[in-house]
């Protein structure tokens, strides 16, 4: 009985730190979408004009990204920008459930910053009907403009698989 209370009270430990940093990304996603929407005011620019931030490596760009991940399938009108909403939250979700039965913090990590980035980018369809994308490694040769959510999604992708790979035959 004590073993099965410890093994419950490690689960919900497990989980709540996924949930945390699912909350950490969102937050730090929307925050630095406020201070770049808002504060900075990017969007007023003109089109391609950046902030320079490390010459020639890093500057901010703004861009309304209306598609998936790097602008894949652009969503243009509201019935595609719902199915997206629709996708985004049907896979938060079953990351959330899944959460519930992670067993390491890797998988709980990967988990949040899924969960985080996806919930990120959703309020920014529903409110904007695109998603708000700034970071610009250009000058590193990488073609993209985009966001903390969309690194939480790609990074916690990458954490997910790295946990397979370390644990995976253990899971079997």
């Amino acid at each position: 009985m004590k073993r099965m209370f410890s093994r419950r009270r490690h689960a919900a430990s497990i989980a709540l730190f996924g949930f945390a940093i699912a909350l950490l990304v969102f937050a730090a996603d929307h925050a630095t979408k406020y201070w770049i929407l808002n504060i900075l005011d990017l969007d007023a620019r003109a089109p391609g004009d950046s902030i320079v931030v490390i010459d020639p490596i890093f500057k901010l760009t703004m861009v309304w990204n209306r598609g998936v991940s790097f602008g894949l399938f652009p969503a243009e009108s509201w019935w595609q920008r719902g199915l997206l909403i629709t996708v985004s939250l049907a896979i938060s979700g079953l990351l959330a459930v899944w959460m519930f039965s992670a067993t390491r913090r890797l998988q709980a990590l990967a988990f949040g910053m899924i969960i985080g980035g996806a919930l990120g980018n959703v309020l920014d369809r529903i409110f904007f009907g695109a998603v708000a994308d700034f970071l610009d490694f250009s000058g590193m040769y990488f073609p993209w403009v985009f966001n903390i959510a969309d690194a939480g999604i790609s990074v916690g992708v990458a954490v997910l698989i790295l946990d397979l790979v370390l644990h995976g035959d253990k899971d079997r």
